[in-house]
């Protein structure tokens, strides 16, 4: 299994993970799958998502990568959107198996993470406001 090397390994402040310290010998590699992102969802698991596809064009940009140790918890929230297949067939269940980025989609739906310069959030703002209701 690859290691993408400076590739950060959660979300600042949180425990979203990016990435898994070592491959699964014993059940194989997580299956990735498309999972539903219903307009209802928390404004951190948003932000989850826009912090690792910005760690994924800044460490890729639009070249085909190689799906190591991402977590396919974390791609199967931007797969078949965001993160498409750069290879057909293309094995879900592969340490090898080749993505790539979609600029169009990521832009449409993330363009705060194309702009230069931009602070990074401050990520104590995005606690569970909906824990008490």
């Amino acid at each position: 299994m690859l290691k993408h090397r400076g590739f950060p390994g959660r979300m600042p402040g949180t425990d979203f993970q990016f990435t898994i310290r070592r491959e699964n010998r014993k059940d194989g590699p997580t299956k990735i799958i498309r999972r539903e992102r219903y307009k209802d969802r928390k404004k951190v698991d948003l932000a989850a998502d826009a912090a690792f596809l910005k760690a994924i064009w800044q460490c890729f940009g639009e070249e085909p990568f190689e799906r190591g140790n991402l977590d396919a918890g974390r791609l199967s929230w931007v797969f078949g959107r965001e993160v498409v297949p750069a290879e057909d067939p293309f094995d879900p269940a592969s340490y090898e198996a080749l993505l790539r980025l979609d600029l169009k989609k990521t832009q449409a739906s993330f363009p705060e993470i194309f702009v230069e310069n931009a602070e990074e959030p401050d990520w104590d703002d995005f606690d569970d406001e909906d824990e008490d209701e």
